[in-house]
């Protein structure tokens, strides 16, 4: 099982899309506080989350508290700033991966305090960042990726699948 932290995020749209992917791949979902938004059952009802019942949600009020209820062993922080490519991590299973808030990210106190757990995402110099939901999807696949999707549908399945291929115009 893998653990998502969103530290302080600002933007509800990006949580509900992080809390989709967590949906999707069965990852808890760590919220640090202050949170940008509401996510009472009444908010997350109006924003039209239907899967919102499928993420494991814990919410905490400072990174000290995330510390203290958790056996955290195994973390990676992502960062722009961080010297390594997230490719050239390993993500064991239970890993918890961390994410800053959309404007400033990750406390750079924390970042010092955890620099050898650092990692990013290749981008264009030109380029500040990527969207935070996007960024937590690529860290998420990577981790699945190395542990062979762990409880994940391997193969889809087509509706009426022809057996032969027919020739396109």
């Amino acid at each position: 099982m893998l653990h998502v932290v969103l530290v302080e995020p600002e933007i509800p749209s990006n949580t509900g899309n992080i809390a989709r992917t967590c949906a999707a791949t069965g990852c808890v979902l760590h919220l640090v506080k202050p949170l940008g938004f509401d996510i009472s059952e009444k908010a997350v009802r109006r924003a039209g989350l239907d899967y919102w019942h499928l993420v494991d949600v814990r919410v905490y009020e400072n990174l000290r508290e995330l510390f203290e209820k958790n056996k955290i062993a195994e973390l990676r922080l992502f960062s722009t700033k961080a010297p390594r490519s997230y490719a050239e991590a390993d993500y064991p299973d239970g890993c918890y991966l961390f994410f800053g808030k959309e404007t400033k990210g990750l406390p750079e106190p924390f970042l010092a305090e955890h620099r050898e757990n650092c990692v990013r995402i290749p981008i264009r110099e030109e380029a500040r960042s990527l969207n935070l939901s996007n960024s937590v999807a690529v860290g998420v696949f990577e981790a699945l990726r190395q542990q062979a999707f762990p409880h994940l549908k391997n193969q889809g399945k087509m509706v009426n699948w022809p057996e032969q291929k027919e020739e396109l115009p």
